[in-house]
């Protein structure tokens, strides 16, 4: 593990994620009850955050669940509680969207209880433990995921376990690659974005991200020898065989995806600092984007 501020924070993210489930009670109130039509926005890494959770969510039964980037939220439809994700509570999207949305219930999902985002939503769930110095988010993106999970009745003491284990996962004969691909299904599909958004971030590497049964349609043109093809969850059948006649080397660990993330946290910083990148600061990024008036 290098010495930044995004690996110790990717590091400790096993235990913030329990410390999120222990507190889901307590928000109980806040989260999308059973029944509800939800839409559930963010910008970047917790837009990819919202998709994966919509995807969960409706998966259990629990009711119609979108998500949105923040500046394409459909304005005028109607849903009964719309939950945006902000890490800092001062994007400006999610600041303008919270807002403009007076007739409908609206929580925020945040590092920063006392934010601009904050004063503008109904309800307030600030995970101030799981804030960052760091640029590049890691663990409040994931800590927000395992509460929201833990609202589901996700066993999030499973997943903070796995998480363990993927801190420990070999990745060094990984770090030669020229180019990488995440591929995935189901609600592994948003984590494919953040997993690529991370690589492209933290370590300005040539990286993309589709739907597992998406790859074949085009993108697998791309894969070759010194390439990597990683799926966050199980491949479809046939799709290993077809990625390893490319000459491209298929990566996969036997994890839930949000604990696949981990691994692919550690490689993105890895290949940072052997390219002689600072992760914690990439370049052109802030902590928050806030546009002007």
């Amino acid at each position: 593990m290098t010495d930044t501020f995004v690996a110790e924070e990717l590091a400790s993210q096993p235990e913030t994620w329990r410390r999120a489930a222990a507190l889901a009670p307590e928000f109980a109130d806040a989260l999308p009850q059973p029944g509800e039509r939800v839409a559930v926005v963010g910008c970047g890494t917790s837009w990819f955050i919202a998709m994966t959770y919509a995807v969960l969510r409706e998966r259990a039964g629990l009711g119609l669940t979108d998500a949105f980037a923040g500046s394409e939220y459909p304005v005028g439809r109607e849903y009964d509680r719309v939950v945006a994700i902000s890490r800092s509570g001062t994007t400006t999207e999610i600041v303008q969207l919270l807002a403009g949305l007076t007739t409908q219930k609206t929580v925020l999902l945040t590092a920063v209880g006392d934010s601009p985002a904050a004063a503008e939503a109904d309800q307030v769930i600030a995970l101030p433990f799981a804030d960052e110095r760091s640029v590049v988010q890691t663990r409040f993106a994931t800590t927000g995921l395992a509460l929201l999970r833990a609202g589901l009745g996700d066993d999030i003491e499973m997943l903070a376990r796995q998480a363990e284990i993927a801190l420990d996962l070999p990745i060094d004969d990984l770090l030669s690659a020229e180019q990488v691909t995440f591929i995935g299904t189901g609600p592994a599909v948003g984590l494919t974005f953040e997993a690529a958004l991370k690589t492209r971030e933290a370590a300005q590497f040539w990286a993309e991200s589709y739907p597992s049964m998406d790859y074949r349609h085009g993108p697998i043109a791309i894969a070759q020898p010194g390439r990597l093809v990683w799926s966050l969850d199980e491949a479809p059948e046939g799709l290993v065989d077809d990625v390893e006649a490319t000459g491209a080397t298929f990566v996969h660990h036997d994890l839930d995806p949000q604990a696949a993330l981990v691994v692919v946290h550690r490689f993105a910083v890895a290949l940072a600092v052997a390219r002689g990148l600072d992760p914690d600061h990439p370049r052109s990024l802030t902590r928050s984007v806030i546009l002007a008036s």
